[in-house]
């Protein structure tokens, strides 16, 4: 027997005697401290329990021999088992709740045997409870185990079924670390598992470019571009989710990767394409293809610069457009200089422009990196375009692929374009034989604007033509709809009109007659018409109107008044004896404007409103020329979306009051005196150039008496005169003074051309010395104006070759 197991024995033993001896809580307590003692020393349960029978029958041995028991002790040396049949019951006869020896004070004693067993079982208490938690923890164990075992192979499963998968796949924390991927994640990107974790910034980021999220930093969906372990740029289809670890409340992102490299590509060439015929869709003309084509093309490429070259025919010069920067290129033994192409690169386009239509091929030819690329443009062979990269770059297939959409519809652009100048072409021819002179008398201005381009001719139409008594016929008309069945109705109408003019036919005799052609040209109905013939000598307007808008006639510096005299039916709608006239005086300086109702109908706004605003700029407009006067109108009432309708208008500047001005003989006094010409020649309907040339000539006139005519010192009390008047074609600038000039030098030197400069800015000059002072006469005769039939086409970068 071991030490501890005799120490814990005997102190048993000594503990179950007093609790025999005297029978407490206190002792029972002690008894389950000495069970809680057995489970540290490890005391058999087997030993306890030998120990304490032992003990028990000692002292029931012991008891019944000093007579306090009736009954024998059971011998447990003869019987080690425990016999239930033998086992003491308690005997409610023998035994009586109640003992007849309380009655005498003295109170029972309790039987040894039940004592013990209490005390035992209150010791092994403490070992039933160990032996509970000892075998539910052996099960709880074995639940772990088990569990462990399925999550084992439940972790193998999620291996083999992420390696499956075809997408990537990989797991972040929440700082976007990448802490798992798979191999399929590795082929993708070319980082895979072995390398894990991968930190932020990513290896595969692009370090320029666009911001773009992160792997595993937001739970969302997205794409990405990344640059291949290889070098290859790709995109990959992001797919996130959040997620978080019921361990320890982590938050984690786990995601796939897909590479949509090719969709990506497909959907930036359609793009690219859209937007390249959205930027050509407007355009009418190979000059605006081209101007607006090449620049979306050279950026949707990248390259710096995009030059196309045009052969008009086969002997003639190439017509050069280019976009962005055209420099000197090594590579490609191509100079090319920013006016005119070289003969090598005339010569590179050449080549291009031979080979067979939608062909590309890469400058230098053959090598793994290209400075640019050459084809030719459409299939009529006699266009090639050329595409410079800012630096030499590898071509992939996609990048062939998406040259060559472009480049087609680039192509198919200007092949619409081509036909568009045709038709415009066409329409011209036709606009110059019907709708009005390209040139007209001094002091007018027209405009003509139709409602369906390209073609550039409708319904309305201006004539100004000049008489035999010095007046001017004016008509502005519109005819019934819209485009060309109009135009064929205007021709007509029109050619009537100019021939009773020529005739003497005066505005309400115009119109009388005009009603029975109109009632015999079919489309003719309801033509609005309104006839004027001017008189600038006398300064009257003679008007009549067939249903027309009214001519708005502004003194200067005043608004515009509508001219509502003369104003009856449209032509051909009713049988008139006769058609109303009115006249009405142009005042020194007075603009007239007459005008088709698509400058001021709109569609929800007030005619009136219109006519006011008319007037308002022509009180604003008194000193510009009668071209300004028209651009200022047009930009006040076009509407955001351009007009809808058909727009015809004449504008004319009544000869304004003679020009007096009288200044001392002071150089001072010449800047003045020049700004005050100049406003006066602007009133007068003088071009710039001519009026710039005609204050020069008074400037050296007035110069020169300031200078030579006073010139012994009385210029501060004489004083210099200028005059400037017009007629209906000249204007006349006269200068004078009573002074004496100093005669002209046989050799002038580098002063004293003052009159040769006169001579040359002038047509007619003459100076006077007779009587007292000077007189300077300089006239110049007023050209006719160049008027446009339409708008100028938009202007583009061109530049010829040659």
């Amino acid at each position: 027997m071991s030490t501890v197991l005799a120490e814990f024995l005997d102190a048993y033993a000594a503990a179950l005697r007093r609790h025999l001896a005297a029978p407490s809580q206190d002792s029972l307590s002690e008894g389950y401290d000495l069970g809680r003692r057995a489970l540290v020393e490890s005391i058999s349960l087997l030993d306890l329990t030998e120990n304490h029978f032992r003990l028990a029958t000692e002292a029931e041995q012991a008891e019944y021999e000093t007579g306090a028991t009736a009954e024998p002790p059971i011998d447990t040396a003869a019987e080690p088992r425990i016999d239930t049949a033998a086992e003491p019951r308690i005997d409610t006869a023998a035994e009586p709740l109640i003992d007849t020896a309380a009655e005498s004070g003295t109170a029972p004693q309790p039987r040894i045997a039940e004592t013990a067993l209490e005390f035992l079982l209150q010791t092994l208490a403490a070992l039933d409870i160990a032996t509970r938690g000892y075998l539910d923890g052996t099960r709880r164990y074995e639940q772990q185990r088990s569990r462990a075992d399925d999550l084992a192979g439940r972790d193998a499963f999620r291996t083999a079924l992420v390696e499956s998968l075809q997408d990537g796949f990989f797991v972040a924390d929440a700082r976007g670390t990448i802490v798992e991927v798979n191999s399929a994640f590795g082929a993708l990107t070319g980082y895979g598992p072995a390398d894990v974790p991968y930190a932020v910034p990513h290896p595969w980021s692009l370090p320029a470019g666009p911001r773009y999220p992160d792997l595993g930093t937001e739970a969302l969906r997205f794409v990405l571009p990344i640059r291949h372990r290889d070098g290859r740029q790709l995109w990959l289809a992001v797919s996130t989710s959040a997620l978080v670890k019921p361990e320890n409340n982590e938050l984690i992102y786990v995601g796939t990767i897909r590479d949509v490299t090719a969709e990506h590509d497909a959907q930036a060439r359609d793009q690219a394409a859209s937007r390249l015929a959205t930027a050509v869709g407007a355009a009418t003309s190979v000059v605006e293809v081209l101007a607006v084509g090449l620049d979306e093309l050279r950026r949707t490429v990248g390259a710096e610069s995009a030059v196309v070259t045009v052969w008009p025919s086969r002997n003639a010069e190439p017509e050069v457009y280019v976009s962005g920067t055209v420099e000197p290129s090594s590579g490609t033994g191509v100079e090319t200089d920013p006016a005119a192409l070289d003969h090598s690169a005339r010569a590179l386009l050449e080549r291009a422009r031979r080979r067979p239509p939608r062909s590309l091929f890469a400058i230098p030819e053959g090598a793994e990196s290209s400075e640019g690329i050459v084809a030719p443009l459409g299939e009529t062979g006699d266009a090639a375009l050329w595409l410079r990269f800012a630096a030499p770059r590898a071509i992939s297939a996609a990048d062939w692929t998406l040259f060559s959409l472009l480049i087609g519809h680039l192509s198919l652009a200007v092949q619409r374009a081509r036909n568009f100048d045709q038709a415009r072409a066409t329409s011209l021819t036709l606009q110059r034989a019907m709708l009005g002179p390209i040139e007209l008398p001094p002091r007018f201005s027209v405009h003509y604007e139709p409602a369906l381009p390209p073609l550039e001719i409708g319904g309305d139409w201006y004539d100004v033509v000049p008489l035999r008594d010095g007046t001017i016929g004016v008509v502005v008309g519109d005819c019934v709809g819209r485009g060309l069945s109009a135009a064929v109705v205007m021709g007509q109408l029109r050619s009537a009109g100019r021939a009773l003019l020529l005739r003497g036919a005066g505005p309400a005799q115009l119109l009388a007659e005009l009603d029975t052609v109109a009632s015999r040209i079919p489309g003719a109905m309801c033509t609005t018409v309104c006839a004027a013939v001017l008189d600038p000598v006398r300064g009257l307007v003679r008007y009549s109107s067939a249903g027309h808008m009214p001519p708005i006639l502004a003194d200067v510096d005043k608004p515009g008044r509508l001219l509502e005299g003369g104003r009856s039916v449209p032509l051909a709608t009713f049988d008139m004896p006769r058609r109303p006239e009115a006249t009405t005086a142009l005042t020194p300086g007075s603009t007239l404007v007459l005008f088709t109702d698509g400058l001021v109908e709109q569609r929800g706004v007030d005619i009136d409103d219109g006519f006011a605003k008319i007037a308002a700029v022509l009180a604003d407009t008194a000193g510009k020329l009668p071209r300004e006067v028209a651009d200022a109108v047009l930009s006040r009432l076009r509407p955001a979306a351009g007009y809808d309708d058909d727009v015809a208008m004449v504008v004319y500047r009544q000869p304004p009051a003679p020009l007096r001005l009288d200044v001392p003989a002071d150089a001072d006094e010449l800047s003045g005196m020049r700004r005050k010409l100049k406003a006066w020649f602007a009133a007068a309907a003088v071009p710039h150039d001519l009026a710039s040339d005609l204050v020069a000539a008074a400037n050296e006139a007035c110069s020169n008496s300031i200078e030579h005519a006073y010139r012994n010192g009385a210029a501060a009390t004489e004083r210099v005169r200028l005059s400037a008047e017009c007629d209906t074609e000249r204007v006349v600038i006269e200068v004078t003074d009573t002074g004496t000039w100093k005669p002209r030098s046989a050799d002038p030197g580098h002063r004293g051309r003052g009159i040769d400069m006169m001579r040359a800015l002038t047509e007619e000059l003459e100076i006077d010395h007779n009587g007292r002072g000077t007189r300077v006469r300089m006239s110049i005769t007023l050209p006719a104006i160049k008027s446009p039939v339409a708008n100028p086409l938009r202007g583009a970068h061109r530049r010829v070759a040659g």
